[in-house]
C-alpha cells in the first residue's frame, strides 16, 4: 500500500498530460465527426485517429471487425505485453460510438464517451512502460445492444479483469452535492483498499453503488456499458462512470459542460490503480 501511496503522491498530470486528454476530447467531440454514430462516416472518422493516438504511443495497431444491423463496426485497440512471464492481460476499454446525427442535429457526445476514450489515451501512453500486461480497446457499436463489446469477449486473449471507462468528464449530476468532486467505481469494492489508496493523491468521493440504489446498481453493472459481455463470460469487471446528467445523449453534451480538473484526476486514480495491480 505504500507504493500506491507514493504512486498517488504524485498524482497531478503534466501540462502535456493534460493538454493531450483535452485535445483527444475535442476532436472526438468535435461537430465534423457528426457525433460518431456507429456504422455512419463520422465514426469511420473517429477509428482513423484512434489509430494515429496510438501509433503516436507507440503501439502496432489491432483491429476487429463485426458486422450489425446497422452496418460494419470496427473495434480498434493496441496489445501492451509488458511481462512475458504472463499470458493474461487486463482489458481497459471505452466504447467510441455515440448517437450520431438525427433529423440533422448532431449530438456530439463529449461525457458520453469521448470522455472515457480520452481517459483510455491517456492510459495507454502511461502503462506502456509500467511492466504490466493490457489491451487498450476503443469499442464501436455501444448503441447496437453492446455490439463491439460482445465481439471482443469472443477473442482467445486470456483476461483477467475488465475495466470499463464511460462517461466520466461531468460533475453535474454528484450522489452528493457538497462533493462534486467524485467517481462510481461499480465492481470496484473487492478493491476498495487499493482504490483508496490510489486515491490518496487525486482525493476524489468513491462511491462503490449507483447513486445508493442496489437495483439501478445492479443494472447498471450488469446490464448497462460494455463490461457486461466479460462479466456473463465470468472475468472480473469494473466500471468507472461519473454518471447520467441531464445532458447525457442529448445535443447539450459538449466539451464545454466538462469539469476537466476532476476529469484528470479521475483519470490519475484509475491509472494508479492499474499500476498497483501489477
Amino acid at each position: 500500500m505504500k507504493i500506491i501511496a507514493a504512486l498517488a503522491a504524485s498524482f497531478l498530470l503534466s501540462p502535456a498530460a493534460v493538454a493531450g486528454i483535452r485535445e483527444d476530447l475535442g476532436h472526438l467531440a468535435d461537430p465534423l465527426l457528426e457525433g460518431r454514430g456507429h456504422a455512419a462516416r463520422g465514426a469511420a472518422e473517429a477509428s482513423f485517429y484512434l489509430t494515429r493516438r496510438f501509433q503516436q504511443c507507440g503501439y502496432d495497431v489491432r483491429y476487429q471487425c463485426f458486422t450489425t444491423q446497422k452496418g460494419l463496426g470496427r473495434n480498434v485497440y493496441a496489445v501492451c505485453k509488458g511481462n512475458p512471464k504472463s499470458d493474461q492481460y487486463v482489458l481497459v476499454c471505452a466504447h467510441y460510438d455515440g448517437i450520431g446525427v438525427i433529423d440533422c442535429t448532431v449530438y456530439p457526445g463529449a461525457d458520453a464517451n469521448a470522455s472515457g476514450v480520452a481517459v483510455l489515451l491517456y492510459l495507454a501512453e502511461e502503462l506502456k512502460d509500467c511492466g504490466g500486461n493490457f489491451i487498450f480497446a476503443a469499442l464501436d457499436g455501444y448503441s447496437e445492444k453492446l455490439a463491439g463489446a460482445e465481439a471482443f469477449a469472443g477473442l482467445p486473449y486470456k483476461l483477467s479483469m475488465a475495466v470499463n471507462i464511460d462517461t466520466v468528464g461531468s460533475t453535474l449530476a454528484p450522489p452528493n452535492k457538497y462533493r462534486p468532486d467524485f467517481l462510481i467505481a461499480l465492481g470496484g469494492k473487492p478493491y476498495e483498499k487499493q482504490l483508496e489508496a490510489a486515491n490518496s493523491g487525486p482525493r476524489l468521493r468513491l462511491y462503490y453503488d449507483y447513486y445508493r440504489s442496489k437495483g439501478f446498481t445492479d443494472y447498471f453493472y450488469s446490464r448497462i456499458s460494455d463490461q457486461a459481455p466479460f462479466l456473463r463470460k465470468g472475468i472480473p469487471a469494473v466500471m468507472f462512470t461519473s454518471g447520467i446528467t441531464m445532458n447525457t445523449n442529448k445535443v447539450d453534451d459538449t466539451p464545454a459542460t466538462l469539469d476537466y480538473e476532476v476529469l484528470q484526476r479521475r483519470a490519475e486514480l484509475i491509472r494508479c490503480w492499474l499500476v498497483s495491480r501489477n
